[in-house]
């Protein structure tokens, strides 16, 4: 399935439904700003994620490697989402990942782009991870996932947000790291700023 004219896409549909991307195709990465900041730029280069309202969303996982303590970004899928119409840009969110150097990566969250709007989606806003929580057996250490989103201005700079599934936080990267600036109220998927913040700085 995908795009066979990009090289970053590789998804297929599994027999249980969902669909699984390979791995890796970028990191590692030491910490999830770094992974961010490249992500962000890897998947608004793609063939029309930065095109506006004609453009086309991409969808990945990021998930970590507890052997490496380093994450890392799978390929990337372009099966479109069920209710996709021109007023609803959307992606399939993959289900699994397949690194058969990293068996025991850990998933912990999803990544996507939108070709026109630097905001989460309500949708975005109200969906739901489960579980919301993933534990590295080896250490102990617990991981909430989340949602990724990134966009492109038109100034090329690049936008990377993050949706925590578990505290309903909203964060963006800004200057190297993770900033709080709202939290989802609602099962509607509505978003309160905190005093001063939005999503542009």
């Amino acid at each position: 399935m995908g795009c066979a004219a990009n090289p970053n896409i590789r998804v297929r549909r599994t027999d249980d439904g969902r669909l699984q991307v390979d791995g890796p195709l970028a990191g590692p990465f030491p910490d999830t700003e770094t992974l961010a900041a490249s992500t962000c730029e890897l998947m608004t280069s793609q063939g029309g994620a930065s095109a506006g309202l004609e453009g086309s969303e991409y969808c990945a996982l990021h998930y970590y490697a507890p052997d490496e303590g380093a994450y890392y970004l799978s390929y990337l899928s372009d099966v479109k989402g069920r209710f996709d119409t021109n007023a609803q840009k959307t992606c399939e969110m993959p289900g699994s990942v397949n690194d058969p150097m990293r068996w025991n990566a850990i998933i912990v969250g999803g990544d996507h782009t939108h070709p026109h709007n630097r905001r989460f989606s309500r949708v975005d806003l109200r969906g739901r991870w489960y579980p919301g929580r993933a534990v590295d057996k080896k250490t102990g250490r617990v991981f909430e996932r989340e949602l990724y989103l990134f966009f492109k201005e038109g100034t090329g700079e690049c936008r990377s947000y993050r949706l925590n599934y578990v505290t309903r936080e909203v964060f963006a990267l800004r200057d190297g790291r993770w900033v709080v600036i709202g939290r989802v109220v609602n099962d509607e998927g509505r978003i309160e700023f905190l005093e001063g913040k939005d999503w542009l700085p």
